[in-house]
């Protein structure tokens, strides 16, 4: 690069900038705005039209569904279109989407039909479409980027609920959907006038390589040992985060107090990435995921007897470190077993397989209210279980020099990138 043109670790390289917006972007997207908000509506929606919890539950199970079967066209789409064809378009659709949900009328069809929409449209706002952009300005300090572009969606779980509860609060849930619609489009301006890939040449290897090394990938037992505990962590962590607020709240716990705990659901989680980024350099990673999916466990078996404003924020805690951490730990593994040339594919398959836990947990415990007509503690703890037995899983990984030639590795545009973000 001549000496003119501004290098990566100057804060004037153009690339930095595509962070910013990136980071930006992420804060309002769809991963930071609908799982963290989600439970702050149960109660004023069963309240302002009588329905139940599991009914209600089912929308967030629409939505995960919908990203689980969207994704893979989406990141396709990614590859083969400027990020802004496609991130420009989804962000004015979930916008709309969100704040349309201010005009509920008593029909749960309408609920639904705007979660459906919600989950069409969601991965095109948050981290999947901006990362593809971000990777292509960045060699030696993409790590970092990336780690920034991540702490969007940890900074916006922290903002956009204390935001949408003190609406609910003020001005009742009606106006506080039609803000969270206004938020989700903070991102747009500078999207649309930073965000692009770097103007290099592409190539073609990977386009025609990448279905042979996918299905190679799939027949392999260490895809299956990522995608099943991160199914199941999802289904016990997505149940716990959607119904948190409500389940609080139950127990005379402040919806102050409620929505702190939610923010606090995103504290952890960039705290839980920092610390497990550090220690993936450094250990064994299915050891690190063994013990970062043990502690978000702990934080259902908390929030299952909690009682106090105290307990419940240390809960959120607990669930938040872990599930941060776990999104780190996720790339990690796919890129050490599984290899870095069909990096983006399979880790959008990963997303799909959190995405199906995630669409079934919330409706478990919606379920498990309904019957009861309140949380019960022994309910909630049966949630624990499934975080329990992905983390035993983990210890059925092999050493890395074990499955290191498992698959055929070919080299791509993207491998650097991984190396780099790991």
């Amino acid at each position: 690069m001549p000496d003119s043109v501004p290098t990566e670790g100057s804060p004037s390289y153009p690339g930095w900038k595509v962070v910013l917006a990136a980071f930006v972007g992420v804060m309002v997207s769809f991963a930071a705005m609908v799982p963290f908000t989600f439970s702050l509506f149960l109660t004023p929606l069963q309240g302002a039209f009588g329905w139940k919890r599991e009914a209600i539950s089912r929308a967030f199970a629409i939505t995960a569904l919908t990203v689980a079967a969207c994704s893979p066209t989406i990141g396709s789409l990614l590859d083969r279109l400027p990020p802004r064809r496609i991130i420009l378009p989804s962000i004015v659709i979930f916008a709309c989407g969100m704040a349309s949900l201010s005009l509920l009328r008593g029909h749960i069809s309408q609920f639904y039909g705007t979660y459906l929409l919600l989950g069409i449209v969601g991965n095109g706002t948050a981290q999947l479409a901006y990362s593809r952009a971000v990777l292509t300005w960045f060699e030696r300090r993409r790590g970092l980027a990336l780690a920034i572009v991540l702490a969007g969606s940890g900074t916006g779980s922290i903002l956009l609920p204390l935001i949408a509860q003190y609406v609910i609060t003020t001005h009742g849930w009606r106006a506080s959907y039609a803000t969270l619609g206004v938020c989700a489009l903070i991102g747009f301006p500078l999207t649309a006038l930073l965000v692009r890939n770097k103007p290099v040449a592409q190539s073609s290897t990977l386009h025609t390589q990448q279905a042979s090394e996918v299905a190679a990938a799939l027949r392999s037992r260490n895809f299956w040992l990522i995608a099943v505990p991160v199914m199941l962590s999802a289904l016990s962590l997505n149940a716990a985060i959607a119904h948190l607020a409500a389940l609080l709240t139950g127990r005379s716990i402040s919806s102050a107090s409620a929505a702190i705990a939610l923010s606090m659901l995103g504290i952890s989680g960039i705290i839980g990435r920092l610390i497990t980024g550090h220690l993936l350099d450094r250990l064994f990673a299915p050891f690190v995921s063994l013990v970062v999916l043990l502690v978000a466990a702990l934080g259902i078996v908390v929030i299952a007897y909690a009682t106090t404003p105290a307990t419940g924020i240390l809960g959120a805690f607990l669930i938040g470190f872990g599930s941060g951490s776990e999104a780190d730990v996720v790339p990690y593994l796919i890129a050490k077993y599984l290899g870095r040339g069909r990096f983006s594919t399979l880790y959008g398959l990963s997303w799909t397989a959190y995405a199906i836990g995630g669409a079934i947990g919330p409706v478990l415990m919606g379920r498990s209210f309904d019957a009861a007509g309140t949380y019960l503690p022994k309910a909630v703890l049966v949630f624990a279980v499934p975080l329990l037995v992905a983390a035993l899983l983990q210890l059925l990984f092999p050493a890395y020099s074990h499955s290191a030639n498992e698959i055929n590795q070919e080299s791509s545009p993207i491998e650097p990138a991984v190396e780099n973000m790991l």
